[in-house]
């Protein structure tokens, strides 16, 4: 008989596809992630930091929490440092969950939601969104009543990349005054939209963002998470003095020192390649959903097909199915990885 809660070993463990992704064998559609190395003051910053000989010791964090809070627009005590924003996350549910307690988790989206969901056993309730729809708003505000303990807004949202209005954000907040509203917001300098203002009015509302995505940190594991001055005084009550590592730490400050990098490439991306890539698909008509993100989730004929050619091409992607239906999810790069893309997949169509 195990002595593991019964909700835990009836789950599926969370496990992408992560082996065999050789950046020298592959150009990397696949992860969402920064398509380009980082820029030489963050390698430098890592090296000096090794060769100061301090990895024998706990990290310190200095004004880490100071530069962050100023960068965010908010107070030092609205925002907490994490280990990636997948701690944030985590720590949002594990503060709020209550026997028989619902999550409001809108589908399809990122896997982590219905991950930490199960670990705290709670039920979860789930709406469908829409390439036309978007949010699934109305569906969500009829599903909450007093089991409700946390509403998931994805924003955007992963897979699709669809953003969801402030305005909604805040009737769900208003609307549930008793649940957290959890807001994942891990794309935000690609699409520039944020609810972080709200926290000061609006004490349910929860915002987590990460360094993974548009500053190329994934391997470090560094978020943080925005809330009211109670909330992380509370959250910090469950996070660990040193869950953080002191070498995501040093990176992050050589980022912030240099912001110029992440916005050149996010200027790429966005104004250059992303277009491109839309104009390609629209030229040949393929389905896809419109996105406020670094990725297109395409839905073209004979999927599999194509991922499987695209892999032996040397370009990877990420398939996501919608229902019945299976999509490639695209990570939007720069614009020769785009052209890339764009040459492979014209082979495909030829053949």
């Amino acid at each position: 008989m195990s002595v593991i809660k019964a909700n835990i070993t009836a789950m599926s463990a969370y496990a992408p596809p992560l082996e065999g992704r050789n950046p020298n064998a592959y150009t990397l559609l696949d992860f969402n992630e920064r398509t380009i190395p980082v820029s030489e003051p963050i390698k430098q910053a890592l090296v000096d930091y090794i060769n100061q000989d301090r990895l024998q010791m706990y990290p310190s964090y200095s004004d880490i929490v100071d530069r962050l809070a100023f960068y965010t627009g908010v107070s030092s005590d609205q925002l907490m440092i994490t280990n990636g924003s997948d701690q944030g996350i985590d720590l949002v549910f594990r503060a709020v969950s209550a026997p028989g307690g619902e999550a409001i988790i809108p589908a399809p989206s990122f896997a982590m939601y219905t991950q930490c969901a199960g670990v705290e056993d709670l039920t979860i309730i789930s709406a469908q969104y829409t390439r036309e729809g978007g949010y699934p708003i109305e569906e969500v505000l009829s599903a909450i009543n007093p089991k409700t303990v946390l509403i998931v807004v994805s924003n955007p949202n992963n897979p699709c990349g669809t953003l969801t209005a402030k305005a909604d954000i805040v009737r769900l907040a208003q609307a549930a005054p008793h649940a957290a509203i959890l807001v994942d917001e891990c794309y935000f300098e690609y699409c520039q939209k944020t609810v972080v203002d709200c926290v000061g009015e609006l004490e349910n509302v929860f915002v987590t963002r990460t360094f993974s995505k548009t500053w190329g940190l994934p391997s470090l594991r560094f978020g943080y998470l925005v809330s009211s001055q109670a909330n992380i005084r509370a959250l910090c009550n469950i996070r660990g003095p040193y869950d953080i590592n002191q070498l995501a730490v040093v990176a992050v400050n050589a980022a912030l020192d240099h912001p110029e990098y992440t916005q050149r490439y996010v200027n790429e991306v966005m104004q250059h390649a992303k277009p491109m890539l839309e104009r390609w698909l629209d030229q040949h008509s393929m389905h896809y959903w419109a996105s406020a993100a670094n990725y297109i989730w395409v839905f073209p004929e004979q999927p599999e097909q194509l991922d499987r050619y695209l892999s032996q091409e040397g370009v990877l992607v990420r398939a996501k199915a919608l229902g019945d239906s299976l999509g490639l999810r695209i990570t939007v790069g720069t614009v020769e990885q785009v052209k890339q893309l764009i040459n492979v997949w014209e082979r495909w169509l030829d053949m």
